[in-house]
C-alpha cells in the first residue's frame, strides 16, 4: 500500500516536526475525519500567525483565517473529503493573526487506519510566499546531477506538469521538486522522471485527478528509476 499509513497509539495524531532539509514554508498536517480532529506542525500554525502549541487546530479555527472569498470554497472541499473519503486537495489564501495574506497550495494524500480503512488525510501546508525559493537553484541542479543537460530536460517536463496541475512558478515548480528530493533523499532527477514517466496513469478530471496527482507526487521515490536510454 503506497498511500500515507496511519500509526497507533496515543501519538497516532501529532503531526511532524521539521527536519532541517525541509523549508520553513512547508509544513505537515492531519486530519481525522470521525471526530473531525486536526493536527498541524509548528510551520503550520506560524502560518496562520500562532506559536506552536498556543491553540488547538479545529475545523471552525482554520474556516476563519481563509480569505473570505476562499472560506466557502475550502469548507465545500472539506465536506467533500469527510463525505467522500478523499484527500484534503486545494490551493487557496490565509490571513494570519497579524492580517498577513498567504497563499498556499494544500497536497495531500489519504490516510490509513492498521486495517487499511481510509480515517482521514495527511499532507503538506506549502506556504507559496514564503521562502520557498531562497537557493540558488542552478548551484543545486549542477551540483545535485552529473548529467546536466538531460537532467535539464527532465526537470524542465516535470516542472511544466507542476505549474500546470497547481498554477505555480517554475520557480515554486523547482522548489517542489527540490523539497520532495530532499525529504526523500532522492536526486531532483530521478524524482521528475519518475514523476513524468508515471502521469499517463493520472486520469479521470476535476478533484479525483488533482487527488490522484498529490498521491503521486508524494509517492514517486517509491517508483523504480526509468530504464537507462541507449542508443545515443
Amino acid at each position: 500500500m503506497t498511500d500515507a499509513a496511519s500509526p497507533s497509539g496515543p501519538h497516532a495524531r501529532t503531526a511532524g516536526h521539521h527536519d532541517g532539509r525541509r523549508p520553513r514554508s512547508i509544513g505537515d498536517f492531519r486530519f481525522c475525519f470521525a471526530d473531525q480532529w486536526w493536527a498541524w506542525s509548528d510551520e503550520v500554525a506560524r502560518l496562520h500567525g500562532y506559536e506552536p502549541g498556543a491553540v488547538e487546530p479545529t475545523t471552525e479555527l482554520l474556516l476563519t483565517h481563509k480569505h473570505p472569498e476562499d472560506r466557502d470554497m475550502v469548507a465545500w472541499t472539506l465536506d467533500e473529503a469527510v463525505c467522500g473519503s478523499n484527500a484534503l486537495c486545494r490551493r487557496h489564501r490565509i490571513i494570519g493573526t497579524g492580517g498577513a495574506e498567504h497563499h498556499v497550495l494544500v497536497v495531500a494524500d489519504r490516510l490509513f487506519d492498521g486495517a487499511g480503512t481510509v480515517i482521514g488525510t495527511t499532507g503538506y501546508y506549502i506556504d507559496l510566499d514564503g521562502d520557498l525559493i531562497d537557493e540558488d537553484r542552478q548551484h543545486v541542479l549542477d551540483e545535485a546531477v552529473p548529467d546536466v543537460v538531460d537532467a535539464r530536460a527532465a526537470i524542465e517536463q516535470a516542472k511544466g506538469v507542476l505549474m500546470s496541475v497547481y498554477g505555480i512558478s517554475a520557480d515554486q515548480a523547482f522548489a517542489i521538486l527540490r523539497w520532495r528530493s530532499q525529504e526523500t533523499n532522492t536526486k531532483i532527477r530521478q524524482l521528475a522522471e519518475n514523476l513524468v514517466t508515471a502521469l499517463p496513469t493520472v486520469g479521470g478530471s476535476g478533484k479525483h485527478q488533482r487527488s490522484r496527482f498529490d498521491h503521486l507526487l508524494l509517492t514517486i521515490h517509491e517508483s523504480p528509476a526509468p530504464a537507462p536510454r541507449t542508443g545515443r
